[in-house]
């Protein structure tokens, strides 16, 4: 073959490496820093939904930075890990904000965030995502609706085991009409979030703890 032919391919070969450890090396770059913005984001959002249901006051730690490993439990809703975030002042949990999922929705799963004070009383509960009808499942959305605040100040000394249902069931939570089956299935998590913390709340509130095998 043609000395030249051989130089032009090598010189082409060696050029098209070089343009992929670059390009590699590019791709890893960009990969590595959009994962740091998109945790980054998710902490913020987490704080975000974490700060309405607990007065700033009750804490002063990164309640997303100390978070604990939960393993799935019935009474969490979930089928794999979750966490719960502590919210410590001056070194004391004062309340943990719990990850759970009302699974029964209407359309599919609900999450949900319950903090719970260390009296055992709910300090606030909001959704954090679901797929229910709109117009009619959304309300439970605290944007769209203020129904969700219900829970506020409840707990399991305050409200009777039967009464954790919605009104057309017997219980004491309000419903919209036509449109009981996904207010059903968020007090029923919210129930059984409050029975969790109750079997789990010595572990739940140690000043330093982790629960990964409860």
């Amino acid at each position: 073959m043609n000395p030249s032919i051989l130089k032009f391919a090598a010189s082409t070969a060696a050029t098209m490496i070089g343009f992929t450890v670059v390009g590699t090396a590019l791709l890893a770059f960009t990969a590595s820093s959009t994962k740091d913005i998109i945790s980054k984001n998710v902490e913020q959002e987490k704080m975000a939904l974490i700060g309405q249901t607990l007065p700033q006051a009750l804490y002063d730690n990164n309640l997303v930075q100390d978070a604990l490993v939960l393993q799935p439990d019935d009474k969490l809703g979930n089928d794999e890990s979750s966490f719960a975030y502590p919210a410590r002042l001056q070194g004391k949990t004062m309340a943990v904000v719990l990850e759970v999922i009302a699974p029964d929705g209407y359309s599919g799963k609900i999450n949900l965030l319950v903090a719970i004070l260390k009296s055992g009383e709910i300090a606030g509960v909001r959704v954090v995502a679901h797929n229910e009808t709109p117009g009619l499942g959304d309300y439970i959305d605290i944007a769209k609706s203020p129904w969700i605040t219900d829970f506020d100040h409840t707990s399991l000394e305050k409200v009777r085991p039967q009464d954790w249902k919605v009104k057309k069931d017997g219980g004491q939570f309000d419903s919209m009409a036509g449109a009981t089956i996904t207010p059903r299935a968020v007090v029923k998590a919210v129930y059984k979030a409050l029975q969790y913390f109750e079997k789990n709340k010595n572990k739940l509130l140690a000043e330093h703890s982790n629960i990964a095998g409860a």
